[in-house]
């Protein structure tokens, strides 16, 4: 599945609980001898919700939150309980997601995190003017939306080579969890363009929690009103910093292909 291009690889467990090591979710991720995907979904049981998310990026390593993949996963759920409204428990908290019934879903991804120690950062800092920088970009904005992210402003968000910017960021000391990667280009009070590097992944072509992070540091400048289109390479996704403090992601889901994966080592895996 996809949300305008940020793409997962989804399995139900919900039948048969399976255990995937770093190193099977790697293979299953890769995009020229797996399946390929940004991230590898996990649907599971869950006491809390209609279902429990687990989230792999694609170098295996398990993180909390990923905006589109809930919007894809919410989607499925709707679909199989014929129900407009869904719960998922992710590890980090229970998200509301909505059929908006014109091929959008929405997410309520909860309150943005802002403080230093949230985000979380190795020191004590302004979280809306870090001092971390990286020819040419300086001045970020640090937002956690379930993840941490860094935004940096700019005139062109095409001149900047993220393929060489983007890992020196997510690694810098500062992040002692790393971090995603957000270039910003501001075109309107109600627009936006966006794009990301992905901790785990690299450069992706859409990112749910880091158009969360991009709006809601765009506003905590003063740069933009609460609601926001945010483009990305294959679409938009739609942003509402609530006055309530949540932030709803909208956007649109596609389903590529269902199918059946045999691996021995997945296969190992779920028996140990």
């Amino acid at each position: 599945m996809h949300g305008i291009g940020n793409d997962f690889v989804v399995i139900d467990c919900r039948s048969i609980p399976l255990a995937l090591s770093k190193s099977v979710v790697r293979s299953i991720a890769n995009r020229r001898t797996g399946i390929g995907c940004d991230q590898l979904i996990l649907i599971e049981t869950s006491e809390n919700a209609d279902a429990f998310m687990r989230i792999y990026n694609a170098d295996g390593s398990e993180v909390n939150a990923c905006g589109n993949a809930a919007r894809c996963v919410a989607s499925i759920l709707i679909k199989q309980k014929n129900i407009d409204t869904v719960l998922l428990e992710t590890n980090e908290r229970i998200l509301e997601a909505f059929n908006q019934r014109n091929g959008n879903i929405s997410v309520d991804m909860g309150a943005p995190l802002i403080e230093w120690q949230d985000i979380p950062l190795l020191k004590k800092q302004d979280t809306l003017h870090l001092s971390v920088t990286c020819d040419p970009l300086s001045d970020a904005v640090a937002v956690n939306m379930g993840n941490p992210h860094c935004i940096f402003f700019v005139e062109n968000e095409n001149s900047i080579d993220l393929s060489v910017i983007g890992p020196k960021l997510e690694t810098h000391p500062i992040f002692p969890q790393r971090a995603n990667i957000g270039i910003v280009k501001i075109l309107s009070n109600k627009l936006l363009r966006l794009r990301v590097w992905e901790r785990g992944v690299g450069i992706t072509e859409a990112c749910g929690t880091a158009a969360c992070a991009a709006a809601v540091a765009a506003v905590r400048r003063g740069l933009m009103e609460r609601k926001i289109e945010v483009q990305l390479l294959r679409g938009s996704v739609y942003i509402d910093w609530q006055e309530n403090n949540h932030v709803i992601l909208t956007g649109p889901v596609a389903t590529s292909f269902t199918g059946f994966f045999f691996d021995e080592n997945s296969l190992q895996s779920r028996e140990q």
